[in-house]
């Protein structure tokens, strides 16, 4: 994941949880256009300023990172059931899937 995907989720994620740009700056104690400079790519935010954004926002890292934001919840949903499932299922399940 490059820069351009992360700013893309930051600004993708604080649309998601209806938090303004000024809103969001000030949840993680920056300047009022904080944000609004971060995603017209004006400068690199640190892991620490991400992580407290992912935080304001109300998601976890595994989600920000997902490889598919869209999908995110699905997935995650499907892999628990299919986790919970007895091993003979699991290999049903499998064996269906080819």
């Amino acid at each position: 994941m490059d820069l351009n995907n992360i700013i893309e989720r930051i600004g993708y994620f604080r649309n998601k949880a209806n938090l303004s740009a000024r809103a969001l700056s000030l949840n993680i104690d920056k300047n009022p256009a904080y944000i609004t400079k971060l995603e017209a790519g004006e400068f690199e935010p640190s892991m620490r300023v991400i992580l407290e954004i992912i935080q304001a926002c109300n998601i976890t890292p595994e989600e920000f990172f997902s490889e598919n934001i869209d999908t995110y919840k699905l997935d995650k949903e499907t892999l628990n059931i299919i986790k919970n499932l007895p091993e003979n299922k699991k290999l049903a399940l499998k064996e269906l899937l080819k």
